[in-house]
């Protein structure tokens, strides 16, 4: 499933590419005719990204609710783009690009009231100026599930993923088993500070890149180079094993290395980047 850094991109991109103009709505598959007859002709005037979320405002006053899930995908075509073929879900056809929307969860015209129902269920997202670290340290301290797991709770912090969840707490110095409500209250913050710096490194490099050597690469680097833990066998920071298991439903890479269980006399901390 796309993670925060994806969604804060494609807002990016879809004002730039999208906003401002009439577009030509079109729902080819039929999944979203309603929708499409709706906002046709109609311009994008703010494209908002929260989690998982993307809302675009329209100038007909409608906002349109996209979440990929975890099939989900946009792709960028120059207008005008080629006949549709497949399970095209929505077409946004503008003066000098396409974007054309598959396979997700939600694609739908949102009120007022279920928008708010919505973002109330969302925890405090790091890419948003809005996003607040004390909301998401008493999120943490109101859960006695694992940190590892927490994480993945979008009601505590929107827009962490698997990857990021791994990456993190490797950064952080932290055991995912660790009950969340007992980390401190630095370590709390170290955590929402680190997936800030993480997930704004990830828009801008329109992917998961979390090694400082790699980020400044120019070259593209495969994924398992570009990580500490997430699916490698051998921790890139210190070199030794790394452990996978299950938790919150999804594969977990730690280092127990870099990430030991902490006690009273040896508490978890932060590493340093190499």
């Amino acid at each position: 499933m796309p993670e925060g850094h994806t969604i804060h991109r494609l807002a990016r991109d879809h004002t730039r590419d999208l906003a401002k103009q009439s577009l030509a709505v079109s729902s080819p598959q039929g999944r979203a005719v309603q929708a499409a007859a709706a906002l046709d002709g109609g311009a994008i005037e703010k494209v908002d990204a929260y989690g998982k979320h993307l809302l675009y405002r329209w100038s007909t006053g409608d906002t349109l609710h996209v979440h990929l899930g975890l099939y989900g995908t946009f792709r960028r075509l120059p207008s005008p783009p080629p006949e549709p073929r497949g399970a095209l879900r929505l077409r946004l056809q503008g003066e000098q690009f396409t974007a054309d929307l598959r396979g997700p969860i939600a694609c739908e015209l949102l009120e007022a009231p279920r928008e708010e129902l919505l973002l109330a269920r969302l925890g405090p997202d790091p890419l948003r100026r809005d996003g607040d670290p004390e909301r998401f340290a008493a999120n943490l301290r109101r859960r006695r599930l694992p940190i590892g797991a927490a994480l993945m709770d979008q009601a505590v912090i929107a827009g962490v993923g698997n990857v990021y969840r791994a990456e993190v707490l490797l950064i952080a110095g932290i055991d995912p088993r660790r009950p969340a409500r007992d980390l401190s209250a630095g370590e709390m913050r170290a955590v929402w500070d680190i997936s800030k710096r993480l997930l704004t490194a990830g828009v801008k490099a329109n992917r998961i890149v979390t090694r400082p050597r790699e980020a400044g690469r120019k070259s593209r680097v495969p994924r398992r180079e570009a990580v500490y833990v997430y699916r490698r066998e051998a921790c890139a920071r210190c070199g030794g094993p790394v452990e996978r298991y299950e938790l919150a439903a999804r594969t977990m890479y730690a280092c127990p290395a870099c990430q030991p269980a902490a006690t009273a006399d040896s508490p978890s901390r932060a590493l340093s980047p190499p």
